[in-house]
């Protein structure tokens, strides 16, 4: 028996050797719950893991520091040479301004003008015995007590307000219909135009012969020409030609009378061509108000000056014309329509680089100096520019002038008094 159990306790014992020396396959090491927890090996930690690392972005609790904070000492410190000195004379200068002041105010109520108001000023008076709205209802003399006697009461007669007449106010127009867009018409290609008139026409002409059916108007003489004289008069044409020839051309004639007389009573006379664009630009006009400011380079040709003139006058548009040695500047103001051909005859019509010839008749002193010369050198690099373009809420100017400024501060002071300088040191600058 016990060679037997010694036997069995040497092969456990290398049972035991082998399976804790085996790494693989069936000789698997056991796993470590099974273990003796006394067996186990003690785990590293670090040294300080239950210690918390502090957080240099939070600022430290109460409990966190070790105990108040030290008072520190007071230092030592000496004024500066006449700091006090400097206090006393601050305080003497304020002394001295409060006595100015009221010197000043005593100086004013002397003489009444700042005069405090008293207490009295702000007493409320009591109501009067007749109120001024009530009094035309009152007889003379008369107060609220007496107002339950009919006697007392002017209700009817000649002195009385009332009146059996009943007032209407004027009837005034909404405000917010004359702010309403118009309905613009729908566009029409050229196509649909011709098939719009061909259409008006043709119902014209069909009401025309319905007319004429009822005997509610006479029927029309044919219209005969010699290119269908043969169709329309036969068997006439044929009898006498020379009379049917002298009748139709007689006709042709009347009627190319007719045509040129409608058309010259529908021609509008002189005058109410004038009136008719006087009415268009006020139309223009009431749309908006737009400025232009042009820079000309050169503007010692007559001819340029008439021109910006004329055209100016021609479409009522309102402004300046500055003429000076370097810088000329032509400020204009109007409606839509004249500003837009005003800008096309200043950008691309006139030819501002064209030299005049010499006038015939000597110029005049007051409009003329001697800078003034469009000689062929000094027009050939002369340029035009834009410096603005929008709308102005009013007119700036009542009417069209021109004006001559010799220097900068001339030019710069007359701009001022419209409060337009601002385009001049824009010119200046360019």
């Amino acid at each position: 028996m016990s060679s037997a159990a010694e036997r069995m306790a040497a092969l456990k014992a290398r049972v035991a050797a082998a399976v804790g020396n085996s790494k693989g396959g069936l000789s698997v090491s056991l796993h470590p719950a099974l273990e003796d927890l006394n067996a186990r090996p003690p785990s590293l930690k670090p040294a300080n893991s239950g210690k918390q690392v502090p957080n240099k972005y939070l600022e430290p609790t109460p409990s966190e520091t070790h105990g108040f904070r030290a008072r520190e000492p007071r230092k030592l410190e000496f004024n500066q040479k006449g700091k006090y000195i400097q206090q006393a004379n601050a305080i003497r200068r304020q002394e001295a301004l409060e006595q100015i002041k009221k010197r000043v105010a005593e100086q004013s109520r002397k003489a009444g003008l700042n005069e405090v108001p008293s207490d009295k000023s702000f007493v409320v008076e009591e109501p009067p015995a007749v109120e001024w709205f009530d009094q035309g209802y009152l007889a003379e003399g008369k107060t609220y007590a007496d107002i339950n006697d009919l006697a007392c009461l002017r209700l009817d007669g000649e002195d009385s307000i009332i009146t059996d007449l009943v007032q209407h106010p004027v009837p005034l127009e909404p405000p917010q219909d004359g702010l309403v867009p118009h309905a613009k018409p729908m566009f029409m290609t050229r196509k649909e135009q011709k098939k719009l008139r061909r259409q008006k026409r043709m119902a014209d002409l069909k009401e025309t012969q319905a007319k004429i059916r009822l005997g509610l108007m006479p029927a029309p003489e044919p219209k005969v020409k010699k290119s269908n004289l043969m169709r329309v008069l036969g068997e006439e044409a044929v009898q006498d030609p020379t009379a049917v020839e002298e009748r139709v051309n007689r006709q042709i004639a009347e009627r190319h009378e007719k045509h040129v007389t409608i058309n010259a009573e529908r021609k509008l006379t002189k005058e109410q061509k004038h009136e008719k664009l006087a009415v268009n630009q006020e139309k223009d006009i009431a749309k908006g108000i737009h400025m232009l400011v042009f820079k000309i380079g050169n503007l010692a040709s007559g001819q340029h000056r008439f021109k910006i003139w004329k055209n100016a006058e021609q479409l009522a548009l309102t402004g300046i014309c500055l003429v000076h040695p370097r810088t000329n500047l032509v400020i204009v103001e109007g409606g839509q329509y004249s500003t837009n051909k005003y800008k096309k005859l200043m950008m691309s019509r006139i030819d501002w680089t064209q030299s005049a010839p010499p006038p015939s008749a000597p110029a005049n002193p007051h409009n003329t100096r001697e800078w003034m010369t469009d000689d062929a050198n000094s027009m050939a690099s002369n340029t035009i520019t834009l410096l603005f373009e929008g709308e102005s809420k009013t007119r700036t100017f009542k009417k069209w002038s021109s004006k001559i400024c010799d220097t900068d501060k001339e030019a710069f002071d007359f701009l001022s008094r419209v409060k337009l300088e601002s385009f001049w040191v824009q010119a200046r600058q360019l």
